[in-house]
């Protein structure tokens, strides 16, 4: 199948087959593909978790009103940005530009300076919008590279956040939990998977100007 069939073909499971498990080269994929996402001056302010321990992925289900998706699901994925970027972020980032690119990190500072002149000018507030938003755009990597793959997921939103943290033990770490996806298989008897996808109609969805 092309993109198009692949997109038209995944949907938000519901009910994921709790027997039948990623293999581990077709979760390497998903991740590195994900890894390989848009990402603003490609900073990533943000870190993926896998879960795949059963009595934490049992405590998280608590956490999110008992979707069955994060137990059943092969693989929970936890998206978590940073809770406070600061120049270390920026400086680690210019390191990796100047190793992989062969530069001096001289030869960066002016990079350098925007890319901590607009860290630096984020307030708590923005901050937490803005390091979100880069997760969301990795989120949707992870959706699409997954219905390539002929794997399924369900993006979710219905959890408590601030229970995610306490159990992953996130604050410790500067991180905090912005949004899940659950990626495995869907069940057979998952009824959702028969519904025609509905989305607006190309007229209706784009403005020409």
């Amino acid at each position: 199948m092309d993109i198009l069939e692949k997109l038209n073909w995944r949907y938000a499971v519901k009910k994921f087959d709790p027997v039948k498990k990623l293999e581990e080269a077709q979760l390497s994929r998903v991740l590195e593909a994900t890894r390989l996402s848009a990402s603003s001056y490609g900073l990533q302010p943000y870190k993926i978790i896998v879960v795949k321990d059963p009595a934490v992925r049992e405590a998280l289900k608590a956490a999110s009103w008992n979707q069955p998706q994060i137990t059943d699901a092969s693989h929970l994925v936890i998206f978590a940005r940073y809770n406070e970027l600061n120049n270390e972020h920026v400086e680690k980032y210019i390191g990796r530009i100047a190793g992989t690119r062969n530069l001096e990190a001289k030869d960066l500072e002016g990079f350098e300076n925007v890319v901590k002149g607009t860290v630096n000018g984020l307030d708590e507030n923005a901050a937490a919008n803005w390091t979100s938003k880069q997760a969301y755009l990795a989120l949707g990597t992870l959706l699409t590279a997954s219905a390539v793959e002929g794997i399924d997921a369900c993006p979710m939103e219905g959890f408590d956040a601030a229970a995610y943290d306490r159990i992953l033990g996130l604050k410790e770490k500067n991180l905090r939990t912005v949004v899940v996806a659950a990626i495995g298989f869907r069940a057979a008897e998952d009824g959702m998977q028969h519904a025609k996808k509905v989305r607006k109609p190309l007229e209706d969805f784009v403005e020409l100007v």
